[in-house]
């Protein structure tokens, strides 16, 4: 009876180890099917993500063609086939390039995309403090300077005086 409870001991043993061989390497697709369904959020958090590669500059998750319909068909598939976010979007970028990024990657000529705006916004903005500093300031002093300073009651007489004098 002790060897007949060893036999059984055993192979409970390696039917678990059976089981969790297969569970770590199973597809994705075999896992997720106790996972929660795919809703329209989750194909629209990737869809979000992408352009249509028909429409000019339209995300994917807003875009009415049929061919982006499909699309995001396509996105849930590989959703409930449990591809990660980033698999579809590598497929998508395989398939139509990097024009259906939103965000393009940063590399290659795509680095003047993300440097270019900030520095043409500094230039701006230094140029308008520039213009704009030299519109408030004040009259240069040296100007000022150049006429004499005379006190009022000393002007009036001198005004008074002239004035006989063009007279008489």
């Amino acid at each position: 009876m002790n060897r007949y409870l060893h036999r059984r001991q055993t192979q409970s043993v390696f039917v678990a180890l059976a089981l969790v061989t297969l569970l770590w390497f199973a597809p994705a697709g075999v896992r997720a099917q106790g996972a929660q369904p795919v809703t329209d959020d989750d194909v629209n958090r990737v869809a979000h993500q992408l352009y249509c590669p028909v429409c000019e500059s339209i995300p994917l998750d807003v875009c009415s063609t049929k061919a982006c319909a499909d699309w995001r068909g396509l996105i849930r598939q590989k959703l409930e086939a449990g591809e990660s976010d980033q698999q579809i979007i590598d497929y998508f970028v395989a398939t139509y390039g990097d024009r259906v990024l939103v965000q393009p990657p940063a590399r290659g000529f795509n680095w003047l995309i993300y440097i270019v705006p900030p520095i043409v916004l500094a230039g701006g903005l230094l140029l308008a403090w520039r213009v704009l500093g030299g519109l408030v300031r004040p009259a240069a002093p040296a100007a000022q300077a150049q006429l004499p300073a005379v006190p009022q009651d000393e002007y009036a007489a001198r005004l008074e005086r002239e004035v006989r004098e063009d007279r008489g």
